[in-house]
């Protein structure tokens, strides 16, 4: 299945939480979610009882809308994490957290995962003084990512990081809002991800 690229909020409505696809409506509360949080569609309203299969693969669909990232790259990312030490499904978390669109996401620098995306692959991002346009690139621990000096003044960008105060910024990143630039200090914890998602789910799926 190819990346996503139609309507976000229909897909918010079709799961029922936020996902953080809408950065700026979802902060202004101007989200449809809001308005009408049953899912879209003439039968939308109705909600049958799911399987345990359709649990499942409902909380990898929603990992991979979230976080905009391909079914390829989605089972590759598990199995990563699945050969790692440690809790699979933690792994799996911070794996996709550290993915550098992510990282500039959590740094501030977009609203949303989509423009993140966007500008690492437009040659925006420096990793390491760098230009680095793979979005799908672990960031490792004390890497600085920085926007390149041409983009600082890039309206959208601008107006971003001036929003970073009401959504705050993760804890596990360290940023410069002037220089516009951030180091990623440390891994993430999977108590400090905040996301609607159930990685347990995602592991059984890929377990059978």
């Amino acid at each position: 299945m190819a990346r996503y690229t139609g309507p976000v909020e229909k897909i918010e409505r079709r799961f029922g939480v936020s996902l953080n696809m809408k950065g700026e409506r979802r902060i202004a509360g101007k989200s449809s979610l809001d308005k009408r949080s049953y899912g879209p569609g003439q039968h939308g309203q109705r909600r049958g009882k799911i399987s345990e299969y359709g649990l499942q693969l409902r909380e990898k669909q929603k990992a991979k809308f979230m976080y905009g990232i391909s079914e390829k790259q989605f089972r590759a990312t598990f199995f990563e994490a699945n050969r790692q030490e440690g809790n699979t499904g933690e792994n799996l978390i911070r794996l996709i957290e550290t993915r550098l669109d992510n990282v500039v996401y959590r740094m501030g620098f977009a609203t949303t995962r989509r423009f993140a995306r966007q500008l690492v692959t437009h040659g925006h991002i420096l990793v390491d003084g760098k230009r680095l346009d793979i979005p799908s690139y672990v960031v490792k621990q004390g890497q600085k990512v920085e926007v390149r000096e041409k983009s600082k003044n890039n309206p959208q960008i601008v107006k971003a990081i001036g929003l970073t105060e009401q959504v705050g910024i993760a804890p596990w990143v360290d940023i410069d809002k002037d220089k516009k630039f951030g180091i990623l200090t440390r891994y993430p914890e999977r108590s400090e991800v905040e996301i609607p998602i159930e990685e347990r789910l995602i592991v059984e799926l890929y377990s059978k």
